[in-house]
């Protein structure tokens, strides 16, 4: 496919999210060249269009580079690590925009460095998971310099057209995503919570749900999370760790802030219950890799119930 736009970009990370959002943008004819640690995942890109390099380095020279990994500790190797991208010559792209959820002091570490390489660094998370990016209905919050953040921004609505929202400088847009994540606990906790005491009066789950999305209370999430809930399917879009490793750094933010979260603080435990739940599995690496609504398994025996699929075809919400 042919670039109808001069800029060169550079994508690091081939994950769950990363490689249908760096889909979307060579998809939309963007000159874009992928890396991965594992080659492989990256490769059906060229099939469209894209490239993919062998090493970080070959990055170097892109106008705008973007990164999703799982850790901040991540972000700082691929970026500036033994083999990462500047480690040939000390090089960074003039801008850098990471996608990532890390923590806030991790990012203002990272944006010290880049700044010493002459690089701007844009924060900026992303909400939803690769069904969202498939259905186009990804949203993202951006923060960091004025000027670098203008010209990152009309590259990141490619992928997430609900919307980009600049919070301001610095690492502002991530305190909003751990907002945001936080909320997600508290919400899939108390949506399982409500959906196995109905269900255990006699409502079946699908009804109950298809209740609560049709109502003042129903959002995309609650939708989107519905065929999990009613057929019990944990494939995953995130895990029940990242979730609690979000938790955490809410928790953190509240008590250097001195804003008291017990919301939260009784999420984080109901959570912790699932990785001694999972101590009982026969596999319990392969049981905390499922999808972190699986959490309602946990909860279910707590509430003495012993769930099962209803089998049910049920919509999304993400359907256009």
């Amino acid at each position: 496919m042919a670039s109808r736009n001069a800029q060169k970009i550079g994508w690091i990370g081939m994950g769950r999210m990363g490689y249908p959002m760096a889909e979307r943008l060579i998809k939309a004819g963007h000159d874009v060249s992928c890396w991965n640690r594992t080659r492989a995942k990256a490769e059906p890109l060229e099939k469209i269009g894209g490239k993919v390099v062998d090493h970080l380095s070959d990055l170097k020279s892109v106008d705008v580079l973007f990164s999703i990994v799982a850790t901040g500790a991540d972000v700082q190797d691929v970026l500036y690590g033994k083999n990462g991208v500047c480690s040939q010559g000390g090089k960074m792209p003039p801008v850098v925009v990471d996608c990532s959820t890390i923590a806030v002091e991790e990012s203002a570490a990272i944006r010290r460095k880049l700044k010493e390489l002459g690089a701007d660094f844009v924060a900026a998370p992303v909400s939803g998971n690769a069904k969202v990016i498939k259905a186009g209905k990804l949203s993202s919050v951006v923060s960091g310099p004025e000027a670098a953040c203008k010209i990152a921004m009309p590259l990141i609505e490619i992928f997430a057209p609900r919307g980009v929202s600049y919070v301001g400088a610095g690492e502002l847009a991530r305190v909003c995503k751990i907002a945001h994540n936080v909320m997600l606990g508290v919400v899939i906790e108390n949506l399982i919570e409500i959906t196995l005491l109905t269900n255990k009066m006699g409502v079946p789950r699908h009804a109950f749900l298809a209740f609560l999305n049709n109502s003042v209370m129903g959002s995309m999430f609650t939708a989107y999370k519905t065929p999990a809930l009613v057929n019990l399917d944990w494939a995953t879009t995130f895990t029940a760790e990242l979730l609690r490793k979000d938790l955490d750094l809410g928790l953190e933010l509240a008590r250097e802030m001195d804003v008291p979260m017990p919301v939260t603080a009784a999420t984080r435990e109901v959570l912790q219950s699932h990785f001694g739940a999972a101590m009982l599995q026969k596999n319990p690496a392969e049981y905390l890799s499922k999808d972190f609504a699986a959490l309602a398994e946990t909860m279910a025996l707590a509430a003495g119930m012993k769930l099962e699929s209803e089998n049910k075809n049920v919509p999304t919400g993400l359907e256009n």
